[in-house]
């Protein structure tokens, strides 16, 4: 008995200290917010003030030590984050997660998305790179001295910042980022790659119905495309076109796992989580599909103030901390160390982790919004391999070397991996390092290879972050814009003199008036009719003065009839576009109040047009009866406490499913399948009552064998009563962590998950990916901020985002806002904020000795 109570003892004792150490340890983990700390490498104190908001203020007495702050300030809020952005662009992640992650690491590498950085770096005008260095100074000071613990990601994984180099941040590393972006919104590679493949199965004809080009336009290409490919012979024998399935689910308080990061079953699950990420990221690298953004302007003749309002929220990817950190820099003019004059800096807004300038928001005049414009940048090219020497590719002035570079990636508990990497006149060797490819091609006789814009030296994209911060007029912010390189963006602005204007931004390529092809598939790589002839000049991009009192681009076509240069065919479909202009047209007057509104709405034009055909479908299933009466009054809103959301959502998904699968089969329907929903292609077949399509049965009976597998499918997942199925519990806006938010024990702690409205095509969007066998109408690519500025008065500008601006999972800043954002509210985004929550100054620091 004496031993048993010595042993009880002990291990209350035990777990008390443990209790104690977490708690210490989530306390020191915290940034710190208040007082002052002791930086190396500042010239002059810098404050940081946090408002009610909790936007972070930075007030520096020289553009360098603003930059500097900057960085100190995302790596005491983003630490993890800025490790896990480093490693991916690096091709790192396998030298942490093992080989779950290697298909990730081999495309970084064959893209070189670091070797790029590098080249674009060096060509940047001096004060651009002293502004990246001074931000790369930054993070590295806050690592040199680091004044609070370590993430516990860092723990768990047994991860250090800057890896086995110990290279935390370069300024480098902010080109990368800038590259990432782009490689996120500036992709069609995709697209080219699913046509190629889907050829093989389908002619020319019924290719462009499946993948039909804009509404009211001829598909770009002339070219019969299944028949060219038919007599290259680039097919391999028996090839299915599939890819890799997509990602599926892959284990407790986050303090006691810190302490077994070793145990053989997290480890697991972090893999698997991984593993399905990274087939995911290398899958639908190269696409716009189901990428979207909203931004609109309105002329003071159409608000009650007299004064433009402007309204933006980007969609991009849902992730926990959210991709975003809203954060106000002011500095006055100086000069960089060659004498070069750098104007003041005055900006709020949101800022990338990884950048050191204000990407979306607003100076003291002028305010701006996004959206994707997602012309056609990249073009892929089958580079025909010398069957007489494999180390040689067709160009057309005969037989060439491939360029060939070694790299060598680390993986965590296994041997390096060594690749050879092989490049053309046009690029990357994509093939290298797609397994898809030789699931499709013969790579005997033909590789893919990549010509992309944002992969030219010239790309200074970050030039133009720095001149928008500095802007006091439309004229001035448009200015600065023409640096914007990749990806171009559709900008709105407005100044307070009552300026409004769109332009699109960013560098697009001219094509050959006899390339029939036009870079919507793979184009011969030895034909130099396909390659491309210079750029479409600035001034010569789309553009709108707003002369109608309002402008507004959701990724529609931008270009107006008659518009002299081919920008792509692959525009999203203009539902958004025409919900924001039917409410901005309903009101002769716009206030803030009526901007937020037009937010929140949740109305899916797409919905209405489908929904007649959903309506009149018969089945016998048991509980047609309930879900119709559900229908009933169902006009295409789509709000998360309905059932009827739901239902149509199913029913389209096992529409797609019932009547594409028969025609293309199931490797290459799950290899295309899912942000592609194939909604166009759905439309077209029920409005023509394609018999081909529909074949063997009538589109009618299609239409009701798909609500009957709908039912059943929701019957099983929510139970037997319509009546208590809600969208919104199918439909949670999930903003994910990465690596753990595919472990049980640890995604809900680290994720952060809120009912949401919408869906693909409302305004107030929830994108969902019906081709997840997990969670298929999960919203997973959102709203990832919303912003609305009103230049009467612009200290009354609002935002929102759908976490919060720690980057910490133990603070109550993680995820904050996520209520608000759900329920479409906002916080004050101001430039001179009346009250300070917390106060921070940094002063320079002692040299080292």
């Amino acid at each position: 008995m004496a031993w048993m109570k010595r042993t009880a003892v002990g291990l209350v004792a035990v777990a008390l200290l443990a209790g104690t150490g977490a708690a210490v340890y989530v306390q020191r983990s915290f940034a710190v917010v208040d007082g002052k700390l002791a930086v190396q490498g500042l010239a002059q104190p810098v404050q940081v003030q946090r408002d009610a908001s909790d936007v972070t203020h930075l007030r520096a007495s020289t553009p360098q030590d603003a930059w500097f702050a900057m960085g100190y300030v995302h790596a005491q809020e983003r630490t993890w984050q800025l490790e896990f952005n480093r490693r991916v662009m690096h091709g790192e992640l396998s030298e942490v997660f093992g080989s779950a992650t290697l298909e990730t690491d081999k495309l970084m590498r064959a893209l070189d998305i670091v070797g790029v950085a590098r080249r674009q770096y060096a060509g940047l005008p001096p004060y651009a790179k002293e502004a990246l260095q001074a931000y790369s100074n930054g993070i590295r000071a806050f690592h040199g001295n680091r004044p609070q613990a370590l993430p516990p990601e860092f723990l768990i994984l047994g991860a250090q910042p800057g890896g086995a180099r110990g290279a935390v941040w370069e300024p480098e590393d902010s080109v990368g980022w800038a590259l990432m972006m782009a490689l996120d919104l500036g992709g069609n590679w995709g697209s080219e790659f699913a046509r190629l493949s889907l050829a093989r199965t389908l002619d020319t004809d019924r290719l462009w119905q499946l993948m039909p080009p804009y509404p009211g336009e001829k598909p770009a290409a002339s070219a019969d495309l299944a028949a060219m490919y038919r007599q290259l012979g680039v097919y391999r024998a028996g090839g299915s076109g599939s890819t890799a399935a997509g990602p599926s689910p892959a284990a407790e308080d986050v303090a006691g796992v810190a302490g077994r990061q070793a145990q053989g079953p997290l480890s697991r699950q972090v893999s698997a989580g991984m593993l399905a990420w990274s087939e995911e990221l290398t899958r639908n690298a190269g696409t716009n599909e189901g990428k979207g953004s909203n931004n609109w302007v309105i002329a003071g003749s159409r608000t009650v103030s007299g004064k433009p309002l402007l309204a933006n929220d980007p969609h991009l990817g849902l992730s926990a901390p959210a991709i975003w950190y809203f954060a106000g820099l002011q500095a006055p003019a100086g000069q960089a160390a060659d004498g070069t004059p750098i104007a003041p800096i005055d900006a709020v807004g949101a800022t990338l982790p990884g950048l050191p300038f204000v990407v979306l928001g607003r100076t003291d005049k002028v305010a701006w919004g996004f959206t994707n414009t997602g012309p056609d940048v990249q073009d892929l090219y089958l580079e025909q391999i010398n069957p007489a020497d494999p180390a040689q590719y067709r160009t057309p002035d005969g037989w060439a070397p491939f360029t060939v570079r070694a790299e060598t990636i680390r993986v965590k508990g296994q041997a390096d991996v060594q690749l050879q990497l092989r490049s053309t006149r046009h690029g990357p060797v994509l093939s290298d390092v797609q397994k898809s490819h030789a699931e499709v091609l013969d790579l005997g006789k033909y590789v893919l290879a990549l010509r992309w814009s944002a992969l030219d030296d010239d790309n200074q994209t970050v030039v133009a972050g720095f001149k928008t911060n500095q802007a006091k007029s439309v004229d001035e912010l448009f200015a600065g814009l023409a640096h914007y390189h990749s990806p171009m963006q559709s900008v709105v602005a407005a100044d307070d003199q009552g300026t409004i204007r769109f332009k699109a931004a960013g560098r697009v390529p001219l094509r050959d008036a006899a390339n029939d092809l036009r870079g919507v598939a793979p184009s011969p790589g030895w034909d130099a009719r396909y390659d491309w002839k210079g750029w479409i000049p600035y001034d010569q991009t789309p553009q709108d003065d707003g002369a109608k009192g309002w402008v507004a681009t959701a990724n529609q076509r931008v270009t107006d009839p008659g518009y002299p240069h081919f920008l792509t065919q692959d525009w999203a479909l203009p539902y958004r576009y025409e919900r924001i202009a039917q409410l901005i047209e309903a009101s002769p007057k716009h206030d803030a109040a009526s901007m937020q509104a037009i937010h929140r709405d949740v109305t899916s034009l797409a919905t209405r047009r489908l929904l007649p055909h959903l309506q009149q479908a018969q089945t016998s299933h048991v509980l047609a009866a309930a879900a119709r009466e559900q229908l009933k009054d169902f006009d295409g809103v789509m709000d998360a406490g309905r059932p009827a959301p739901l239902i149509f959502a199913a029913w389209t998904d096992e529409l797609a499913r019932g009547l594409i699968i028969p025609r293309i089969g199931g490797d290459r329907f799950t290899a295309t399948y899912g942000k592609r929903d194939y909604r166009a292609a759905l439309e077209g077949i029920l409005e023509r009552n394609d018999t081909w399509w529909c074949q063997p049965s009538s589109c009618a009976e299609q239409s009701a064998a798909a609500l009957g597998r709908a039912l059943d499918r929701l019957q099983a997942a929510h139970g037997a009563d319509p009546a208590q199925w809600r969208w919104g519990a199918a439909h949670p806006a999930l903003s994910v962590h990465r690596p753990f938010g595919n472990v049980p024990a640890l995604a809900r702690f680290f994720d952060v998950s809120v009912p949401s409205h919408g869906d693909g095509y409302t305004v107030n969007v929830g994108q969902y990916n019906a081709g997840e066998a997990s969670g298929p109408f999960v919203n997973r690519h959102a709203a990832s901020l919303r912003a609305v500025y009103d230049l009467a008065d612009l200290e009354q500008s609002r935002f929102i985002y759908q976490t919060g601006q720690s980057g910490l999972v133990f603070s109550p800043r993680y995820r904050d806002m996520s209520s608000t954002w759900a329920e479409t509210g906002y916080r004050a985004l101001q430039r001179q904020p009346t009250r300070w929550v917390h106060t921070l100054t940094l002063v320079p620091g002692a040299p080292a000795q």
